[in-house]
């Protein structure tokens, strides 16, 4: 017998079970209406079908004209779709499998709806198939919002298909197919990483699974090999169910982006090349250019120049391959050895034409055997050999050799031929510039004569040219004796660098010469005569110069002292170097008016008393000026110099200051003389004692010599 109360108990505990199992059913009845979901019901053993209120309605029936059979549900269903649902339920009641199927149904005004439907079989205790339960409901504008979104992406220009989380893919539009060279009926429910199997481990799967895994959306360009062989444009945005990605076709874009940069990078080369020749040594340019060129124009370069006896000789050489640079450089040195007149290589110096070379025309070149070989470890299958063109003729080629890989281009060649014919061009310029350097040097170098040899005074002398060919002009100096016996010593710089002013200087020196030897006058007389006879002579160039004449009285001999009367034209300062180190400038950092501009200008006359073992030098411009400083840093330097040096002889007191001051490469002609003065215990020269003193001069009381 149950305990008092243990009736009331089970009565409660049925009724709040009953109690919740009612409320799941009207929560769930809730949420079917809520949804717009209608359910079904189909007896499989008396062939009732029973819909509920909402799926009568929509099927565009009312209580009153639903048939509850199989029919009915028939009659709606659009004919197109009527043999596909057929045998899907079919499917499900004789598998067990559940239903699933979208299809379309068409209602009495013809208004055709999309539904979405589900169900599952029940069986007996036979194991029979007895009823098919399931639920349907209208997806009609969800359908028109994924077929508007379907036109769009069909209708986009570009590529478009989604991954699902597997990365399979779910929807490929026509765009893509077109570019991925695939129908989206074989890509359809496909791995992207089996379909497309370069994606795999490139930038395409590193960028796809980064946006999954960090739901950001990526983009980024990317190449895909051959059979697509091209570049894309990719934007990737994931999503719940995957990955939407879009993409274009931008080959012609980054094709047309690298030919401009290659454009932009020949026309560098050849700006880079052409200021190099302006500014540089063309030598040096010679040896630096293949190293210019490679990779840019080709894999391998030789540069050859031809010499004035016509003799063809490769200067230089570069491979883009290190290993293979002594290759290439060991083929340039024994190439052109026994090379017969009818080789490519000759005919382009011979015609001035550019030859350009096949794997077939390279094979059939007439090389030297040790050439061969080293050509042939080139594996070179085209070259070009490019003259260098120059108004007097062929004056050297380039050649350049290339790889069986690299696709041959004209614009390359063209470039090529360009820096080629800017070379000759160069090249020519550079010979021309030193052959006129060289002859004005030869001028300058048959006027400067050795110095005199006083009694009283040491005289050394250096000249050196610049080392630019084109600054070679018109410095000078001049030592001589005047026939009172007095020693005058002369720097002179006509202004200008070239033949002209090598010229004008030998004029200029032989006036004062001449003036000087004739009339026994002091500097500054001799100056005057020099700017009123280049009036009268009309010689139009202008010039600078200091002179200095070393005299004696007897009174001043014994005493061991020598008067220095100079002048100056314009020209920078001599300096004094006393026995004890000290120093001095004599006058202003630049004399009197130059020669040549006014013929009567005033010359003015300074004296100075100079004892035994005083140094005095005179000097052009050149020992001290240079373009990033002035002349007082120069002069500056100068005296720096000299104090450094005391105690050296005279030799090595003016090797000392050029290798100090110039650095062996002078900018500017360099003329320095050097007097040193010392006891007069040597013999007078023989000539000095034979000059004749011209009438009205007096003869000093004891010459100084």
């Amino acid at each position: 017998m149950p305990a008092d109360g243990e009736d009331d108990v089970d009565d409660a505990d049925d009724r709040g079970l009953v109690a919740a199992r009612e409320a799941d059913r009207l929560r769930g009845e809730l949420a079917i209406d809520a949804a717009g979901i209608g359910t079904f019901d189909w007896d499989l053993v008396t062939g009732r079908l029973d819909w509920d209120d909402r799926l009568v309605e929509i099927f565009g029936y009312d209580p009153g004209t639903f048939d509850s059979t199989i029919n009915g549900f028939n009659d709606r269903l659009h004919p197109a779709d009527l043999d596909r649902v057929t045998a899907d339920l079919q499917t499900a009641i004789d598998t067990g499998a559940d239903f699933a199927s979208v299809y379309r149904v068409v209602l009495p005004g013809r208004d055709t709806r999309w539904i979405s439907a589900r169900g599952r079989r029940l069986c007996g205790t036979g194991g029979q198939p007895v009823r098919l339960l399931g639920a349907a409901y209208d997806i009609t504008d969800q359908r028109d919002a994924e077929l508007a979104v379907t036109r769009v992406l069909e209708a986009m220009p570009a590529g478009f298909y989604s991954l699902d989380r597997q990365w399979r893919f779910t929807h490929v539009n026509a765009a893509a197919e077109e570019l991925l060279l695939r129908s989206r009926d074989e890509l359809i429910g496909q791995v992207i990483w089996t379909e497309f199997p370069a994606t795999a481990g490139s930038v395409f799967e590193d960028s796809y699974r980064q946006a999954v895994s960090t739901g950001q959306p990526v983009n980024f360009p990317a190449y895909y090999p051959p059979p697509l062989d091209g570049w894309y444009e990719v934007r990737a945005w994931p999503s719940p169910d995957g990955l939407s990605v879009y993409f274009s076709d931008i080959t012609a874009r980054v094709e047309a982006d690298r030919r401009a940069g290659r454009t932009a990078a020949r026309l560098a080369l050849v700006a880079e090349v052409a200021q190099d020749l302006v500014a540089g040594d063309v030598q040096d340019m010679l040896e630096r250019l293949p190293a210019l060129v490679v990779p840019m124009l080709a894999d391998g370069c030789i540069v050859t120049e031809i010499g004035a006896d016509g003799r063809a000789r490769d200067v230089s050489s570069w491979h883009a391959q290190e290993h293979l640079r002594p290759v290439l450089a060991e083929y340039a040195a024994i190439r052109l050895v026994d090379l017969p007149p009818h080789a490519p290589f000759a005919r382009a110096v011979r015609t001035g034409v550019a030859e350009l070379l096949t794997a077939e025309t390279i094979a059939a070149v007439p090389v030297n055997a040790p050439a061969r070989v080293h050509l042939d470890r080139l594996g070179t299958p085209r070259g070009s050999v490019h003259p260098l063109r120059a108004p007097g003729g062929v004056l050297g080629a380039l050649t350049l050799l290339s790889s069986p890989d690299r696709p041959a281009d004209d614009d390359d060649e063209a470039t090529a031929q360009d820096i080629a014919d800017r070379l000759g061009a160069a090249l020519q310029a550079s010979r021309t510039s030193e052959a006129r350097a060289q002859l004005a040097e030869d001028l300058q170098r048959s006027l400067l004569t050795d110095p005199p040899e006083p009694d009283h005074a040491q005289v050394v002398v250096r000249y050196l040219p610049a080392s630019d060919a084109g600054r070679v002009g018109g410095d000078w100096y001049d030592a001589f004796l005047q026939p009172g016996g007095s020693t005058m010593i002369v720097v002179g710089d006509v202004v200008g660098h070239d033949t002209a002013a090598a010229a004008a200087m030998g004029q200029l020196r032989s006036l004062l010469r001449g003036i000087a030897g004739y009339s026994d006058a002091g500097p500054g007389e001799v100056l005057r005569g020099v700017d009123a006879t280049m009036q009268l002579l009309q010689i139009d160039t202008l010039a600078t110069a200091v002179v200095a004449r070393f005299e004696q009285t007897p009174d001043e001999v014994d005493r061991g002292i020598t008067r220095m009367r100079w002048a100056n034209a314009g020209h920078p300062p001599p300096l004094i170097i006393h026995p004890d180190g000290s120093h001095a400038l004599l006058g202003p950092a630049k004399g009197d008016l130059l020669l040549g501009v006014e013929p009567t200008t005033a010359r003015t006359e300074q004296v100075v008393v100079l004892d035994r073992d005083t140094t005095v030098l005179l000097y052009t411009d050149g020992l001290v000026e240079r373009t990033n400083s002035d002349l007082d840093a120069g002069l500056a330097r100068l005296t720096a110099a000299a104090t450094e040096l005391t105690g050296t002889d005279l030799d090595q007191l003016c090797d000392g200051l050029i290798a100090r001051l110039v650095q062996g490469r002078p900018t500017d002609d360099v003329a320095l003389v050097a007097v040193r003065l010392h006891r007069q215990d040597r013999p007078r020269p023989p000539e000095a004692g034979q000059r004749r003193v011209p009438d009205g001069v007096p003869e000093p009381a004891h010459p100084a010599q």
